[in-house]
């Protein structure tokens, strides 16, 4: 039986997932529609050029900011104001899900919660009142079936709804969408990079703290630094090149997370993240309904031109040498412990940053698919990785071998 956690947040129950190969349990194998899985999955033959077309009305341009980052109308360095408080960054998605409530845009809102018994699982919910969205701020890192939530958010006789989600589930959703009967449907995205289980999460809030569990909130920022904040209010930053990775498995990110190429989440109709905001957050409005999402909160924003800074070039050069070297592990930087402090205190003055610093990852996580394809499934290359990866990558020495030369569904 569904369970109301509060007013307006709803659990529903779940079937079982039917998992199979390369998956994230989106939600897709657990509905009646399982049969589309073949086709609607990211990771088996996805096409991604229609998949936009259909979405945005075209595919993304070859050349620009469009090929790092899809299409888009317009981007923004961009923070709410007042912030919200407990927002993970300033609580822009958080509002742009309440506005579409409060103003009866939709009936219910499909996210994410902390789970009643750990905050850091992810757990489905349907949202519908727009105080209830409060309990959903923040990240939990780690995937979770947000798409079987459609059949009873439209059991319950939502026909006008909104999602916030990640990119392998939205792309399911995308191919669905024509088949669910909906007046109205609102994406927005938050970008993504890897994924873990909960049990993963745990084990690295260990090595970062002796008392884990005061660990309330975990954000990897672009300046090079993850912060903490604590039960006590405590907040701490660690710089990237300190963290102890090098004492998590080398199999923590699943194959699927390693070899996304959708990491700005293209598909959606506004993308909500923070690589290119330099602090702030990071707007990405690619199509009508995405400005249309946009104009319900313009007035409780601050929004700038993204700033770009630094270049990117030989931080990808040495990501590519160092996931190389890796064999599949993690991509680990070598350097003496003792010139680490020196760097880290560097980085975030003469590293890539905003849009510079978006478009080094962007790239980085193009390099990390094709190796890590090449050497687990190669045969997967040919239709898992599209025109405009091989492109990103072309400028570090990689290209497609003899017979993997991308086909055309996967362009765009």
């Amino acid at each position: 039986m569904p369970v109301d956690l509060a007013p307006g947040l709803i659990r529903p129950d779940l079937p079982a997932p039917a998992r199979r190969g390369l998956c994230t349990d989106g939600g897709l194998s657990r509905m009646a529609l399982a049969r589309d899985c073949g086709r609607a999955c990211q990771f088996i033959a996805p096409d991604y050029a229609a998949a936009k077309r259909a979405v945005h009305g075209r595919a993304r341009a070859e050349s620009g900011d469009e090929l790092f980052f899809g299409p888009f109308l317009a981007m923004y360095r961009a923070r709410l104001t007042p912030p919200a408080p407990g927002a993970q960054w300033s609580g822009i998605t958080t509002r742009l899900a309440e506005k579409l409530l409060q103003s009866g845009a939709v009936s219910a809102v499909l996210t994410m919660a902390p789970d009643p018994a750990d905050r850091w699982r992810p757990m489905p919910v349907i949202v519908t009142r727009p105080e209830a969205m409060a309990a959903c701020r923040g990240m939990r890192m780690g995937t979770a079936p947000l798409l079987a939530l459609l059949e009873p958010a439209i059991a319950a006789g939502h026909r006008r709804l909104a999602t916030i989600g990640i990119p392998c589930q939205v792309h399911a959703l995308r191919h669905i969408e024509h088949k669910l009967g909906l007046e109205r449907l609102y994406v927005i995205g938050t970008p993504c990079a890897d994924n873990t289980t909960t049990e993963n999460v745990h084990r690295f809030l260990a090595l970062l703290d002796g008392q884990p569990e005061s660990i309330t909130y975990l954000e990897f920022r672009p300046d090079y630094r993850v912060e903490i904040r604590h039960t006590d209010g405590r907040v701490r930053t660690i710089p990237f090149l300190m963290l102890p990775l090098a004492k998590l498995p080398a199999d923590i990110f699943p194959l699927t997370c390693r070899t996304c190429v959708d990491y700005t989440h293209a598909l959606a109709d506004i993308t909500v993240g923070y690589m290119g905001g330099q602090g702030a957050q990071w707007l990405i409005v690619r199509n009508a309904r995405g400005q249309e999402l946009l104009e319900l909160i313009r007035p409780e924003l601050v929004l700038e031109t993204p700033g770009s800074a630094g270049h990117r070039a030989a931080a990808v050069r040495g990501f590519a040498a160092q996931a190389a070297r890796a064999a599949g592990g993690l991509p680990l930087r070598r350097m003496p412990r003792f010139l680490r402090p020196l760097v880290a205190w560097l980085q975030p003055r003469l590293g890539p940053r905003g849009l510079e610093f978006a478009r080094a990852r962007v790239e980085m996580k193009a390099v990390e698919t094709i190796l890590q394809l090449r050497r687990t499934s190669p045969r997967r290359l040919r239709r898992m990785v599209p025109a405009h990866v091989w492109r990103l990558v072309a400028p570090y020495g990689i290209t497609p071998e003899p017979r993997k030369a991308p086909g055309p569904p996967a362009s765009g």
